[in-house]
């Protein structure tokens, strides 16, 4: 089941939580800011309320001192010019009341009977009053009549000043109840938005979060039923509908869990059952066998995995183009005798082998067919092939209607390319018992060559040269040639024995142990002094290597009894870990190299000795000098070494 949930900032403006938590408060921003605002306006209204107040209330002190310094004036000058400076100020208090100071902050409440009250304060004093202060100062003298009449206006005066003031005062009062009515209303305020804000976070954040959070807990429990409910179409309604989409998800799963561990369990099964199948099959095709046991047990154990109810292995014989059957089981013996040996391209096993292809065939359809005839359903043929080549085929019939998975082709093509290589490896090593078997018949031949045929004709010779003696009548000469004659046969027996001794050699033992036997044998039967010296170890040498120097070594002994005349004989092993050395120096009366090149190796068995060495990978050195023995030496090299 997939998930399929639109981004959690997507939708519209309205349904998103984000807008809502920043509309509800973006409210209560706006409302704040409009009643704090109210309140600072009132404030400063207040503030500059109170500073007109306080200067219109200047003004009946004021109005009193020009009375007293218009009385004053005439007798004293002085009095004349505080006067002056006197009515200066007022007026500049007046233009202030009308005009109004910022920086103080000044302000004259513009409500219409406050500005009719300053408009008549400001009257009166344009016209009744400053006339007298202005017609007093430029008659100086005795102002008492002016400063009477300034008296009595002034009274008059001070009732329009208060009424002023009054009018300012209570316009303060009114705006102080405003102020502390905005203050509680702010107040209030603040305690319904801190219970709206609570509210509006239950409602909207903590009730959905606590819905998903039992969810959760549910949902650990092991409820895979519970479902939260979608009430919105925010973030959180799009929060719970994927919690219900997951839910209905591990649900689904926990449902099929069960079904799925048993189809992986099943599979793994399967696999284990084919890397079983591989391994006894290729530890089958290891062991060393004939072709007919290897084809027959390759074809029981596939016949047991597959349930197959008969079997064949054929190969191809591409010099006559025909497929013939190697080893069989549960084939009726009519099938067997009919397609014991077909034509590549005959039928299903012929075309399988042509075009080196698996083949399934329902027999079902082709009911011409022997095997159809014989009563198998289903008929598979499957390739026995290396990556060159092409050997052969196998089969395997079914009785009953059979389904191979292609896994299953693919693992018996898998099996079919083991016994190939099985069967390829049967051949070299046939090929190689071959190549060795003729390689020593020829090593055989110039040994008889070099022994028993060269005495033949030597006895071949004396006895030519006794019937001469015998003819002639000369009893001297006939004892003479009788004693040749009894040498050669001995020489010849001799050379039998060690022939026969040479064919009989094997690695029973050590190399050391077995050239300690066969200097013992040599000791014995010419009755010369022989030395073994042995310094070194190493690991052992292959049994072949090992072979072929007791052969070389057999041979160098057979030289020195038959040519070297010599009366002791010293054998060295060394073997360093680098280099092996086998050396064998007698001292006889020896050879030169270049006269026994020249005129052909038959006495000697260099061409043997050669090649043997080269078949083991050894180095042969001779080294001879007439009147002085000579030294044979066998060196193998640490590159050239086959560890056994």
């Amino acid at each position: 089941m997939r998930l399929n949930v639109s981004p959690v900032l997507g939708g519209p403006l309205g349904q998103r939580l984000s807008a809502k938590i920043v509309g509800v408060l973006a409210v209560f921003l706006l409302v704040a800011l409009g009643s704090i605002g109210a309140t600072l306006w009132l404030s400063w209204q207040q503030e500059g309320g109170a500073a007109a107040i306080n200067d219109a209330g200047s003004l009946r002190m004021r109005v009193t001192r020009l009375a007293l310094d218009l009385q004053l004036s005439g007798q004293d000058g002085a009095r004349a010019d505080a006067l002056r400076r006197d009515m200066v100020n007022y007026e500049v208090i007046l233009q202030r009341l009308r005009r109004g100071d910022p920086a103080r902050p000044l302000l004259v409440p513009r409500q219409a009977d406050i500005q009719q009250a300053l408009n008549q304060v400001e009257r009166q004093w344009r016209e009744q009053l400053k006339p007298v202060l202005l017609n007093a100062l430029t008659r100086p003298g005795d102002n008492a009549a002016e400063a009477a009449r300034f008296a009595e206006r002034v009274a008059l005066y001070v009732e329009d000043i208060n009424t002023f003031v009054s009018g300012m005062e209570a316009y303060n009062a009114r705006n102080t109840d405003y102020l502390r009515l905005l203050q509680l209303l702010l107040a209030s305020m603040a305690v319904v938005g801190t219970v709206a804000l609570i509210y509006l976070m239950l409602l909207i954040v903590l009730r959905p979060l606590d819905k998903l959070h039992q969810g959760i807990r549910q949902l650990a429990a092991g409820d895979y039923s519970v479902r939260v409910p979608v009430e919105t179409d925010d973030e959180f309604g799009q929060v719970s509908t994927g919690f219900n989409l997951m839910a209905a998800c591990l649900s689904e799963s926990h449902a099929t869990l069960e079904e799925r561990v048993r189809g992986k369990t099943a599979s793994l099964q399967q696999k284990n059952q084919e890397l079983a199948l591989l391994y006894e099959i290729t530890s089958f095709c290891n062991q060393s066998q004939p072709l007919e046991a290897l084809c027959k047990g390759f074809l029981a154990r596939v016949m047991r995995a597959f349930d197959a109810d008969g079997g064949a292995v054929r190969l191809t014989d591409y010099g006559q183009g025909m497929v013939f059957v190697v080893a069989d089981d549960g084939l009726p013996e009519g099938l067997l005798r009919d397609e014991h040996c077909l034509k590549v391209g005959d039928c299903l096993c012929g075309e399988a082998a042509a075009k080196a292809e698996s083949r399934v065939e329902n027999m079902r359809g082709l009911p011409d067919k022997q095997c159809s005839r014989e009563g198998f359903r289903v008929v598979s043929a499957f390739p026995v092939s290396t990556q060159n080549r092409t050997l052969g085929i196998f089969n395997l019939h079914f009785r009953q209607a059979r389904i191979l998975l292609p896994q299953q082709v693919r693992q018996l093509e898998m099996l079919g390319q083991h016994l190939a290589v099985a069967i390829e490896n049967l051949r070299l090593a046939a090929k190689e018992r071959e190549l060795a078997v003729l390689e020593e018949r020829n090593l055989v031949a110039q040994g008889l060559h070099d022994s028993i045929a060269q005495g033949l004709s030597f006895l071949n010779l004396q006895t030519q040269i006794m019937r001469q003696a015998l003819d002639s009548g000369d009893p001297g000469l006939v004892d003479d040639t009788l004693a040749l004659f009894e040498a050669g046969v001995k020489e010849s027996y001799d050379d039998v024995r060690e022939l026969l001794n040479n064919f009989r050699s094997k690695l029973s033992e050590s190399l050391s142990q077995a050239v300690s036997s066969l200097l013992d044998k040599f000791r014995k039967q010419t009755g010369l002094r022989v030395e073994l010296r042995s310094t070194g170890a190493s690991a052992p040498l292959m049994p072949e290597q090992q072979l072929q120097i007791l052969f070389i070594l057999q041979e160098a002994l057979s030289n020195v009894r038959k040519h070297a005349e010599a009366s002791q004989v010293t054998v060295s092993l060394s073997d360093d870990g680098e280099v092996f050395v086998l050396s064998v120096l007698d001292n006889g009366v020896g050879f030169d190299l270049d006269t026994v090149r020249n005129k052909g190796d038959g006495h000697f068995g260099l061409s043997i000795m050669q090649e043997r060495a080269q078949r083991a990978g050894l180095q042969l050195d001779i080294e001879s000098t007439p009147e002085a023995g000579t030294l044979v030496s066998l060196l193998l090299p640490r590159a050239r070494r086959m560890a056994a």
